[in-house]
């Protein structure tokens, strides 16, 4: 099933940015989760079933204020243990045999530490240090971006998992999503692309021929 190909992917990709900055999670039948505090804007336990409940994503981490629970089916109630709902997203699923639209800007791969701070400030500024140089030697991981005069403009990371790329941190310095998208999907040729995204991000991402494949919801523990 593409959905829970997505979460899985997605998963792992927090367990692998977790391990480039310390300890990683644990995965069970139904949750990842991480004993220690993940980094800033990560989750501290994800779900990778349905039916997963309370106990799975509370159980083995630190659920003082901060804590933060992906739940990928937006099926949980965590009101009552003090969390509140953060963020609400779509998944999304680009089959390999979609069309590849013609980019504006080629896209090629970040390979080096300078290269990778570099990316990080056209991303955010470089405030969270959350892109560690050891991400570039994970067989499974690509940083990308399109440069314009010489500048970065717009990039992602793709994280390869079983037979789905998944996609995060997409950005455009300009805006123009549907330019990164078209860049993007043309250095990818004939891979399933999966993801999730909310707002502009995901209509650009409809308009270049991605379904939404479900919903997610984040929880954050407000008081404790």
């Amino acid at each position: 099933m593409s959905l829970l190909r997505a979460v899985r992917n997605n998963a792992e990709w927090c367990d692998l940015m977790c391990r480039t900055h310390g300890p990683g999670g644990t995965f069970a039948g139904r949750a990842w989760t991480s004993s220690h505090r993940t980094p800033p804007l990560y989750p501290d336990a994800v779900t990778l079933r349905p039916e997963a409940g309370l106990a799975d994503v509370l159980t083995g981490v630190d659920t003082t204020r901060g804590c933060s629970v992906k739940d990928s089916f937006a099926r949980l109630d965590l009101s009552g243990a003090g969390f509140a709902p953060l963020v609400e997203a779509e998944w999304i699923d680009r089959p390999a045999d979609g069309p590849t639209p013609p980019p504006s800007t080629p896209w090629v791969a970040i390979t080096t530490a300078p290269e990778l701070a570099e990316w990080a400030t056209a991303w955010d500024g470089g405030i969270t240090g959350l892109f560690r140089p050891r991400l570039l030697a994970h067989p499974a991981v690509r940083v990308l971006a399109a440069r314009r005069g010489g500048e970065i403009v717009a990039g992602a990371v793709v994280n390869r998992s079983g037979s789905v790329t998944g996609v995060s941190n997409l950005f455009a310095v300009d805006g123009h999503l549907d330019e990164a998208w078209a860049g993007l999907l043309s250095a990818l040729p004939r891979q399933h692309v999966v993801g999730y995204e909310t707002g502009p991000a995901l209509a650009a991402a409809h308009r270049l021929g991605f379904t939404s494949t479900g919903r997610l919801r984040v929880w954050v523990r407000t008081s404790g």
